[in-house]
């Protein structure tokens, strides 16, 4: 089997510096530079309470923290969409990881490329959520609603050419109540040049993410 050199924007994504600034998110947008806002109406001020005293009501968070991100998809699943990889995966460094967690698979054998990533973002309140939800989705559109997965789903894919080279990405992004899961998938054929089918990367995107929200819902952390 001869060696093919890479595409050169798959082979730009092997490199940890780009991996590293496509998977990060600027700390001055998105969630987490919404402000909190309550869940609850404030109960009504008892006799004893001073009128002009304030009245405070907590957010409820269901998710303090991201899980585990490289625990987030079995081993089963990472086996089946990104043969040749570690099951292991690799986490990837975030400024906070309180908030936002990732892990990578990545793989090429004989001439099948594959790459998976999934990501969790913890944000303020279930209304900051939903806010930063409904952002994403209108940002990529052309997709649809995956049922029974967290409060709400969204998958879309996209096909792409470089240098006679398709590349196809699927990306699935999932509400539950605080957190954001988003999974990206991709792949590519440097044999027939061509991508995989829509079906195949839409279809492996969103049991990746099936896996993640269940993984953040059922508690994983480390």
């Amino acid at each position: 089997m001869r060696d093919l050199p890479l595409p050169l924007a798959l082979t730009a994504r092997l490199s940890p510096v780009v991996v590293l600034a496509a998977a990060g998110w600027a700390m001055s947008s998105g969630p987490f530079s919404a402000t909190p806002t309550a869940e609850h109406e404030p109960s009504p001020k008892t006799p004893s309470q001073s009128a002009s005293a304030p009245s405070s009501t907590a957010v409820t968070k269901t998710y303090a923290a991201p899980p585990a991100p490289c625990a987030g998809v079995t081993g089963t699943t990472v086996k089946s969409l990104v043969p040749g990889a570690k099951t292991a995966g690799k986490e990837i460094p975030s400024t906070d990881t309180k908030l936002r967690r990732t892990c990578s698979w990545n793989a090429l054998k004989g001439y099948d490329y594959r790459w998976l990533d999934v990501s969790y973002e913890i944000t303020p309140s279930d209304q900051a959520a939903e806010k930063e939800y409904k952002a994403r989705i209108a940002d990529k559109s052309g997709g649809g609603d995956v049922p029974g997965v967290g409060n709400s789903g969204y998958s879309v894919v996209n096909l792409s050419t470089e240098d006679k080279q398709q590349t196809r990405e699927g990306v699935v992004i999932v509400r539950s109540s605080n957190a954001l899961v988003i999974v990206t998938f991709n792949g590519s054929d440097f044999e027939t040049k061509k991508a995989p089918d829509s079906d195949v990367i839409n279809k492996g995107a969103i049991k990746a993410a099936k896996d993640a929200v269940a993984a953040l819902e059922n508690g994983h952390t480390g």
